[in-house]
């Protein structure tokens, strides 16, 4: 067990967070470029970097720069907030933490963030879009299996974690451990950053062919829906153990996000085994780690997305980290197929996972070109060729 450091801040007594699930939503129409819309890949990316649309208050390093998208870093100045918020349309976060806060955190020696509690952390980066780009946030995938909440918040605006065109200034990072404490320090990346020129879209020559060809791959033979693939889940488990998932210990030591291969996951975790009916009941408020029947492969032209929660398919929520980069269990970044690892957490009511059941989806979308790199063991990616895997921070079974 790490602890911070003596000059970590430490706050007590935080409950569950407020957070605004009601939050408004609006639509912009991008100009029209000429060009059908596309995922940018690393080094497009880079180059973003290098003519300042994308900066840092500190130099962004090569290794922020996955291949289609960017791990964004939290500066030293959090905030507990006594509420999640949105700025909306006529205000910017500045004003808003005047209104919210409670207290400031420095971040330069570490601190550890309570779990039911709500945080604002600034961004070491900051935007300078032209009119022809957006981007999308979502939390990193170690981050989301820590089930800490994490969602992008920009200035005037009325949605997490999207960036509209020709946004100009700030980045914040709401951040609200849900099941354990952890410990961040300045620079740590918790979530990433996918932009996009233009808007894609299933019109695109070829996109909605290849959508319905991996989805026949599926063990489901489920058909595309509204363009999305369809993600089973596994609760009938493989061998003898026929392990299926895990399910979060409440009251469990903090943990140290930095800490990789570290932590013993008995002290965290309940294996969850299948039952005789091959089924499994979501009890409200607990959060879990299970896996997708199906393996899943991203090919190095297309980046895709795991659609966090969709009422068609049960009152839960499944994955919080939704970015699979380009070459996910692709053989060329030395994937045979990868499970998806599943963060779930029911709401209001026990719910019965049944085994194939579909607990979401996933949206693929066409990069501007090739990217430089790809995801794997050679950037040093964590889950390639995963199965049922827990977050790098704990011990893996051997």
């Amino acid at each position: 067990m790490s602890w911070p450091s003596n000059n970590a801040s430490h706050v007590n007594g935080c409950k569950r967070p407020m957070t605004n699930s009601a939050s408004p939503t609006t639509t912009e129409t991008l100009p029209n470029t000429g060009l059908i819309g596309r995922v940018l890949p690393s080094q497009d990316i880079r180059q973003l970097v290098s003519k300042g649309s994308i900066h840092g208050v500190e130099a962004i390093i090569e290794e922020q720069i996955q291949p289609a998208s960017l791990d964004l870093r939290l500066s030293s100045k959090a905030y507990r907030i006594r509420a999640s918020f949105l700025p909306g349309r006529s205000a910017n976060v500045e004003e808003k933490i005047a209104e919210f806060a409670m207290h400031e955190i420095d971040l330069r020696n570490g601190a550890v963030l309570e779990k039911g509690c709500v945080y604002l952390v600034q961004l070491m980066e900051s935007l300078d879009l032209d009119n022809s780009i957006t981007a999308l946030a979502n939390p990193k995938s170690s981050i989301g299996r820590l089930d800490v909440f994490t969602r992008l918040i920009t200035d005037r605006s009325g949605e997490f974690d999207r960036v509209q065109a020709g946004y100009r200034g700030p980045l914040f990072a709401e951040v609200a451990p849900l099941t354990f404490s952890i410990v961040v320090r300045k620079g740590d990346r918790l979530s990433q950053l996918r932009l996009k020129h233009g808007s894609p879209t299933l019109a695109e020559p070829g996109l909605a062919d290849m959508h319905t060809k991996l989805a026949q791959q599926l063990p489901s033979g489920e058909q595309p829906v509204r363009g999305a693939i369809p993600v089973t889940v596994d609760t009938r488990g493989q061998g003898k153990s026929a392990l299926i998932g895990y399910k979060a210990k409440k009251y469990a030591p903090l943990i140290d996000i930095r800490l990789i291969d570290h932590y013993d996951p008995q002290d965290y975790w309940e294996p969850i085994h299948a039952s005789r009916g091959f089924g499994l009941v979501l009890i409200p408020d607990d959060f879990y780690i299970l896996a997708s029947k199906e393996p899943v492969v991203v090919p190095p032209d297309h980046a895709a997305e795991m659609v966090a929660y969709d009422t068609l398919v049960g009152e839960f929520r499944v994955h919080y980290a939704g970015f699979l980069d380009p070459g996910f269990g692709d053989p060329s970044g030395g994937g045979a197929g990868s499970k998806v690892v599943l963060e779930v957490r029911s709401h209001e009511v026990p719910f019965m996972l049944e085994d194939g059941q579909i607990v979401g989806r996933l949206i693929y979308e066409k990069l501007a070109t090739l990217p430089d790199k790809l995801y794997g063991g050679n950037i040093g990616s964590s889950y390639q060729s995963q199965g049922l895997q827990l977050s790098k921070q704990f011990r893996r079974q051997r």
